[in-house]
């Protein structure tokens, strides 16, 4: 058989697989995504050709399986997704220490089966003691690391009160119920996958070093190195659980664990203290609410900057035929950039707490502002970023993660995003209480201009201030279509959260991916500064590259991956579509 015919099978193969996967039918595959097929036969547009999860009466798509299971352990009972949601949120803490946390915070979206949305603000707080400088020599240099590693890179943590207002608010089962499952995996312990197990085995050093050759917490009883298979049991952690499962908010923010978390920070030089416990409390926000199209975004206001972010994202190329120029392809990919490029200077320009500072969400995502942010396009060439600032307003002046989304059978539907920051947050483990501190205060401007952990860029919106929260990227979304649930959405991965998100839902709406094909699509990143986009390996043609760097785009190949993206589809037959990203353990779990 000839050369070109073997292509031919291959390529009626490779449609034949993607259009399987879409089972039941959601939309008829774009011809466009093929495209590229054509131009270069041995370019795949996915990290891999995983399938998705199909169920009717309800779905976890989480970054664990264990953490999945739990989530529909309690659908099963009779709970609902407010219900699964925060099982989920504490079995994560159990079996995904690198990101999972009691020590953290987030973001909640919620849209309950009569449509009403809700929004919930549990992001960590700096605390009382602390100040605008705190992370400044005495000529006003940063100090490295002293954001990042520490217990003085530690925020109030959030989680705890934020499952607890949730489950108050909206919650079925019996608070005892819901933390069962998180309890039962701490107590017998949870297998180690081999990701989780090479984490751990990485970290052991920085581990001792923060928390003393006496640290007993990750470590095997023999000395040696975790396996994939190995028991992770993490008995401290089951009675931290158990004083949460017993006293709720006390369980945590006073009593015995509040006690082993402020004696942590006063051994280690940190900050938080009893009265910042006492004071802690999430928030319940305004969603913004805003179309694309026909479609309908619900997403998270400030302190998170995701939801703001990705509604400009997707207006700025609201006007452009994106499924003719096809997914990936250098049209569809200057504009996408160009659009990455001004929305990250406004987030740069304008974000911060709505609790400290004016943030006019409305007027950013008007399409009136957007259109004179656009009014330097030039399709010839790539702008630079040094010409690009925040816009200007009329009246104004001025990674690691985790996401799961939930559904249940009545179509009540939450998406979560919470975080330590950096894998295994600031590397301290409460002695007694088994559960890692965050390093949140770095997602703060320590020093205006000087670029956070992940490359952003802040201002004075976004500086250190007693009780602030601390300005995310993180981007919980829910879509609806003609009225109804149509997507849950979101993903960790710092910086790039904003982008991945962005690309998925484009996925899905113009190319017409299915969920679990929009998940595994190759992804890119701009945020402004620094001045480059970078893609994993295989999201763009050489054609494509070639294009977009004679125009002066400077695009670079990523080392890793992109987003670890958890997602949920309604079908028009109502048939859920979970789909969890394959750059990791994230897995999808129905019933």
């Amino acid at each position: 058989m000839k050369k070109n015919q073997y292509l031919i099978l291959a390529i009626l193969w490779f449609v034949f697989a993607c259009k399987t996967t879409q089972k039941p039918a959601q939309n008829e595959q774009s011809k466009d995504l093929f495209s590229l097929f054509e131009e270069d036969a041995n370019l795949k547009p996915f990290y891999s050709d995983k399938k998705g999860v199909f169920a009717k009466n309800g779905m976890i798509a989480s970054a664990h399986p264990e953490a999945s299971t739990a989530g529909i352990e309690i659908l099963k009972m009779g709970g609902n997704a407010v219900d699964a949601a925060v099982a989920t949120h504490f079995a994560l803490a159990v079996v995904h220490p690198f990101a999972g946390n009691l020590g953290g915070g987030g973001f909640s979206v919620i849209r309950l089966k009569n449509g009403e949305t809700f929004t919930l603000d549990f992001r960590e707080k700096a605390p009382l003691k602390a100040h605008r400088d705190m992370y400044l020599d005495k000529d006003g240099n940063v100090i490295q690391g002293l954001s990042l590693k520490g217990h003085l890179a530690s925020g109030v943590p959030g989680s705890v009160d934020g499952m607890v207002e949730m489950h108050k608010k909206f919650g079925k089962l019996s608070w005892e119920k819901v933390l069962a499952p998180a309890i039962r995996l701490a107590e017998k312990g949870v297998i180690q996958t081999e990701r989780e197990a090479l984490g751990l085995n990485n970290n052991a050093a920085v581990f001792k070093d923060v928390n003393g050759a006496d640290l007993k917490y990750y470590k095997k009883t023999d000395g040696s190195k975790w396996q994939i298979g190995d028991l992770l049991i993490q008995s401290d952690l089951a009675e931290t659980l158990k004083q949460i499962q017993k006293y709720k908010r006390a369980g945590f923010y006073e009593g015995k664990v509040a006690k082993l978390l402020v004696d942590e920070m006063a051994k280690g030089g940190g900050i938080i203290t009893q009265e910042d416990l006492n004071k802690y409390h999430s928030a319940w926000r305004k969603p913004i609410i805003a179309d694309y199209k026909n479609y309908k975004m619900i997403t998270m206001p400030p302190s998170s900057s995701g939801g703001v972010a990705l509604l400009q994202l997707l207006r700025f190329v609201e006007p452009f035929p994106l499924q003719q120029w096809g997914w990936n392809s250098a049209k569809t990919t200057q504009v996408m950039i160009e659009a990455e490029r001004r929305v990250y200077a406004d987030r740069a320009k304008w974000m911060g707490d709505i609790d400290f500072v004016d943030v006019p969400s409305d007027k950013l995502i008007s399409r009136e502002y957007l259109k004179s942010r656009w009014a330097d396009f030039d399709s010839t060439k790539a702008t630079n970023s040094k010409d690009i600032e925040g816009g200007n307003l009329p009246g104004y002046e001025s990674k690691e993660t985790t996401h799961y989304s939930v559904v249940d059978k009545e179509g009540n539907a939450v998406s979560i995003t919470t975080t330590l920051n950096g894998s295994y947050g600031s590397k301290v483990i409460v002695a007694g209480g088994g559960f890692l501190m965050n390093n949140e205060m770095d997602d703060f401007s320590i020093k205006a201009g000087v670029p956070n952990m992940f490359g952003l860029i802040g201002s004075t919106a976004n500086e250190i201030q007693p009780e602030k929260r601390m300005l995310s990227s993180m981007t919980p979304t829910i879509v609806e279509k003609d009225g109804k649930l149509f997507m849950v959405v979101g993903t960790p991965g710092g910086s790039t959260i904003i982008t991945s998100v962005y690309q998925t839902i484009l996925n899905v709406i113009e190319h017409k991916m299915s969920m679990q094909q929009s998940v595994n699509a190759l992804k890119f990143h701009h945020q402004w500064l620094p001045d480059r986009t970078v893609f994993e390996p295989n999201a763009f043609s050489e054609n494509t590259l070639k294009t977009l760097r004679d125009k002066g785009y400077i695009i670079d190949q990523q080392k890793g991956t992109i987003g670890r993206m958890d997602c949920v589809l309604v079908h028009p037959d109502g048939t859920l579509e979970g789909a969890s990203d394959p750059r990791a353990d994230n897995t999808s779990v129905g019933y």
